[in-house]
């Protein structure tokens, strides 16, 4: 468990943080500040004291020492004292029977500085100067009194006092800046508040300039407007959806309750086909709304190296087989293109897209493979009536059938092309219908890792 609580607002953690810095950095600059303080003026008083004993070392040599030693402020302790600690001469201010000191500098070390604290009164800072290296050689004393700022706490006192006042004044500016910078996250954080799924229409505040928080305002009023049309989107896929299948469970259900209402005049056989049938058409619609959720929802599969005119050229000759009508398909498909993706949802694609050209082709179907530049088109045309311009975005919808297509095939779930352009997509491609001069043409664009050298060129049919 901390010692000390955690705050829980981030303005109160940012004053935190920040007066605990400065009050950490200004102790260290505290007490450097009194450690030079007091050793400059610590040094300055030993150097007028050995100013003064230096003045009067040589009269004391010659033993013209004037009675009492004049003496001037600050250094006005002087005294003369001889090998057997006795004052010989002395500055009015100073003892005349007791040394300042019993410091006696040895003969190799004449000038030596001294603190002397008596037991009762002010420190004195002194300077001893031996007169010279002869053992009865006597010592030259000048003291001053330890001036008030070292002999007290008075400048502990004050830049302590700094301290605090340093420390609060970038408390308090820390606790201003932070509470202005956070202003607009609150105000952020009010208006998501608001913010239900059934009115996705507001938008958070957006500060002015270009910080974080200015672009984290318009990230999320960008990711608010996907979800509104995410939602939207949802809305009306889910009204669709339930309008696809009750329309196939709203006749199964009546052709059952006929059944069961007038057997004599139903035919049994018939009514269960027809339902079978209808079963068939919701069953597919099932299946593909699944593979649309799997393919919005869930994480791809690891991709794999697919050479897409050798897979092109098996799904032609697959579809060729299987086709009930013989119909011929010209497939023009280099070898050597390859891609990545998943080889089971092109597949699906490319089915899609065969046996849309075949429901509605009138005599022949053309497939090319072709690379451009990084990218490369499967082409699939038919020479069927073709999709008018203004409703060749309409047919990737979901569940959006056109009436020709209606009439050729009544029981498609109208969602294979939605599902082909989102596998597109997921492959980081594109599947558009184009000009053509005749019937329909759908390219679908993949982005390339190689381009092969052979080109295929073959006639399948039927």
């Amino acid at each position: 468990m901390p010692l000390l609580p955690r705050p829980r607002s981030i303005r109160a953690r940012c004053t935190v943080i920040a007066a605990l810095f400065a009050l950490s950095i200004l102790v260290v600059l505290g007490v450097a500040l009194d450690l030079t303080i007091r050793y400059r003026f610590q040094s300055d008083t030993f150097h007028q004291a050995e100013r003064v004993a230096s003045q009067w070392s040589p009269a004391a040599r010659s033993g013209v020492v004037p009675r009492p030693i004049p003496a001037n402020s600050p250094a006005d302790l002087i005294q003369v004292v001889d090998a057997h600690q006795r004052v010989v001469e002395s500055s009015r201010m100073a003892s005349a029977t007791v040394p300042l000191s019993r410091l006696r500098p040895p003969a190799d070390a004449r000038f030596q500085p001294q603190s002397e604290c008596p037991p009762h009164g002010r420190c004195i800072l002194l300077h001893a100067i031996r007169l010279s290296p002869a053992p009865d050689a006597g010592v030259v004393y000048a003291g001053i009194p330890e001036p008030g700022l070292l002999a007290t706490h008075d400048l502990e006192y004050t830049i302590t006092t700094g301290i605090a006042l340093i420390t609060a004044v970038a408390a308090w500016t820390a606790w201003v800046l932070a509470g202005r910078t956070l202003r607009p996250v609150e105000a952020i954080r009010a208006r998501i508040s608001q913010i239900t799924v059934s009115d996705l229409g507001l938008r958070v505040p957006v500060p002015p300039g270009d910080d974080e928080i200015t672009r984290l305002a318009t990230t999320t009023n960008q990711t608010l407007s996907q979800l509104d049309g995410a939602v939207e989107q949802l809305r009306q896929f889910a009204s669709t959806t339930s309008h696809e299948l009750r329309t196939p469970i709203a006749g199964l259900r009546a052709q059952l309750e006929e059944a069961l209402l007038y057997p004599d005049d139903v035919d049994a056989r018939q009514t269960l086909q027809t339902a079978l049938t209808t079963a068939g058409r919701l069953e597919a619609i099932v299946n593909d709304l699944l593979l649309l959720a799997r393919l919005r929802a869930t994480d791809p599969l690891p991709p794999e190296t697919i050479d897409l005119g050798e897979l092109v050229a098996t799904e032609v000759s697959a579809q060729s087989s299987a086709a009930p009508i013989s119909v011929p398909i010209t497939l023009h498909a280099p070898a050597g293109l390859k891609i990545c993706g998943s080889r089971m949802q092109l597949i699906r694609v490319l089915d899609n897209l065969l046996a849309n050209a075949l429901r509605h082709t009138e005599s022949t179907v053309e497939v090319s493979v072709e690379p451009a530049d990084d990218r490369v088109a499967v082409t699939v045309t038919d020479d069927g009536p073709g999709i008018p311009p203004t409703h060749r975005e309409r047919v990737f919808e979901r569940f959006v059938r056109l009436d020709d297509g209606r009439r050729r095939d009544p029981g498609g779930s109208g969602l294979g092309l939605a599902i082909s352009r989102d596998i597109a997509h997921n492959h980081h491609g594109t599947l558009t219908v184009e000009d053509s001069p005749r019937g329909a043409r759908f390219v679908l664009w993949l982005p390339l890792i190689s381009g092969g050298p052979a080109t295929a060129h073959q006639e399948a049919g039927t």
